[in-house]
């Protein structure tokens, strides 16, 4: 069988953690005068091979871009820690020489897939009531994250 028909049979998330969660918005802030946002991402994938585990890192920054320039803007930043527990990990990954894992592309698809859809719901939760509240991280081809 070719790597790349290769699927994961089982993903599971076996703990997950929230280590960074803050916004800041100045006391005089106007929502009304927001025109967008911009936002950065970032994802990280660690790998403990023997006991079947993938560690995923996701942060997530945003700002407000408003009107007024000479205004501070409302900042939020994000991370959160996904352990995935992975049933044929061994199929899916290759310890190369220098210690680096190539990924199997189905099996990063899932993870990025699964991170960032579940990260996206929880800030929308978490922005709600603030100065962030009409931002939502836009839906994305989760293979960007994996790149």
């Amino acid at each position: 069988m070719s790597a790349n028909l290769l699927q994961p049979e089982k993903i599971e998330i076996v703990d997950f953690k929230i280590i960074k969660g803050q916004i800041n918005s100045p006391f005089d802030f106007e929502e009304e005068k927001v025109q967008g946002h911009n936002f950065n991402v970032n994802f990280e994938l660690g790998f403990n091979i023997p006991d079947k585990l993938i560690k995923a890192d996701f942060s997530v920054n945003v700002e407000t871009k408003s009107e007024k320039e000479d205004g501070e803007e409302a900042i939020g930043a994000f991370s959160f820690v996904y352990v995935f527990y992975v049933d044929n990990i061994e199929e899916l990954t290759k310890l190369e020489k220098d210690n680096t894992v190539t990924i199997n592309p189905s099996l990063g698809n899932a993870l990025a897939a699964i991170t960032y859809s579940t990260s996206r719901g929880i800030l929308m939760t978490r922005f709600q009531g603030t100065a962030l509240s009409n931002f939502i991280l836009p839906v994305i081809n989760p293979n960007k994250l994996i790149e």
